[in-house]
């Protein structure tokens, strides 16, 4: 049994400087952790400054129960490492522990996006979860792989692939305005019976009107597959 805690690593080509200051501005974090939600900006507070200890001159961030970020140069960029803390830290995070080590893979990966693709930019997102009970494979059912033109629920883009890893698929989208769409998806286990199914679509400059119908046309279809939506 390997007992080393998770290890994830994200090279971004940036300067260090930049990657640091996306991780210690309050603004500049909403544009890549998460997702949009009331308590977003609690969120943050809680995780990134409530409770850590910093070394900027390291550039070291220990946030939560001990996960410790990490940024090192690596040639021309930064590759960041986030290192888990280890299992029984919180005994009450433990039943979420590895769906917290799935959260850190994909807000690595839109940090990344943040910075390289969309920085300082404004975000506007939408988030779906659910179950999955038949195990479904949510990149497949919406037509994702390798780059190329796809009828994306209903709409027609042109996607690129951003990374890929054990549970997850996140691909760019340019008819979001430059946006990333990041898919996770499992069948049931004994950990999770209901299984697990979620989307989170990052968009840039879309009006209002754009963004709600957006987000209508993705509930419309995921309420089909994986059920009605939490409130």
């Amino acid at each position: 049994m390997n007992d080393e805690p998770p290890r994830i690593e994200v090279t971004i080509a940036a300067p260090a400087d930049t990657v640091w200051h996306a991780l210690r501005d309050k603004e500049t974090i909403r544009h890549w952790h998460g997702w949009e939600f009331e308590g977003l900006d609690d969120e943050i507070d809680l995780i990134y400054f409530d409770h850590m200890t910093e070394d900027p001159a390291a550039r070291t961030l220990s946030v939560q129960e001990g996960d410790l970020i990490r940024l090192e140069p690596d040639g021309d960029g930064t590759r960041v490492t986030l290192t888990r803390a280890p299992r029984g830290v919180n005994p009450d995070w433990d039943a979420y522990y590895d769906d917290i080590t799935e959260g850190w893979a994909t807000f690595l990966q839109q940090l990344r996006f943040a910075v390289e693709r969309q920085p300082g930019a404004p975000r506007r997102t939408v988030f779906l979860n659910g179950h999955n009970t038949t195990g479904r494979d949510l990149a497949r059912d919406l037509g994702l792989g390798d780059a190329g033109t796809v009828d994306l629920v209903g709409e027609k883009v042109t996607t690129e692939p951003w990374y890929r890893a054990e549970h997850q698929l996140g691909v760019t989208v340019d008819a979001w305005g430059g946006g990333l769409l990041v898919v996770a998806s499992c069948e049931p286990t004994e950990a999770k019976p209901d299984g697990v199914a979620m989307a989170i679509l990052s968009t840039y400059g879309l009006s209002d009107d754009q963004l709600t119908e957006l987000t209508n046309r993705w509930r419309a279809w995921w309420t089909e597959r994986y059920g009605p939506l939490p409130d």
